[in-house]
């Protein structure tokens, strides 16, 4: 009974490190989702209004970064508006290793070291996301795409 509690608490927490990294893009969203969804709770507009207005807050600036990251071509514009989302993800990359380390690492010093490289990871697993989430579309100024292909020139097409 014991190796089981052991092989189920591993896998718990293996899913667990799975969401994490899995959902690390989406920690700006959701922080600011909460904090409207908070605001909007205390101006009145109770449980479910203020349900609603986090959502759509989320939703909404989910979908800005998305499209901010894509339109933007200069580099540093795109590296700030990915680290505006690997910033939120990695603070709650630290304080989910951090809480996790506290279970089985008895040294502070330690807890420290695995919760800042659990921060670093995560934080560039919510870059890396937001990089490929939102690939840039290669346009020319006639609108068409760099990579369609182009008609290739035979013998019969040569002008004579």
């Amino acid at each position: 009974m014991l190796v089981i509690g052991l092989i189920l608490s591993m896998f718990g927490i293996g899913l667990f490190c799975w969401l994490i990294f899995t959902l690390a893009v989406y920690a700006l969203p959701f922080f600011i989702g909460l904090t409207a969804g908070m605001a909007a709770f205390h101006s009145g507009a109770g449980v479910l209004g203020a349900f609603l207005v986090g959502i759509v807050t989320g939703a909404v600036t989910l979908a800005i970064g998305q499209i901010a990251f894509a339109v933007v071509r200069p580099p540093v514009l795109r590296a700030v508006i990915a680290a505006a989302f690997a910033i939120p993800a990695a603070i709650a990359g630290y304080h989910a290793v951090l809480g996790l380390s506290q279970i089985g690492v008895p040294s502070l010093v330690w807890r420290e070291v695995f919760a800042w490289i659990g921060a670093l990871f995560i934080g560039g697993t919510a870059w890396a996301r937001m990089t490929v989430f939102a690939e840039p579309l290669p346009l020319r100024p006639g609108g068409a795409s760099q990579n369609e292909p182009q008609p290739l020139l035979t013998g019969a097409t040569r002008q004579g």
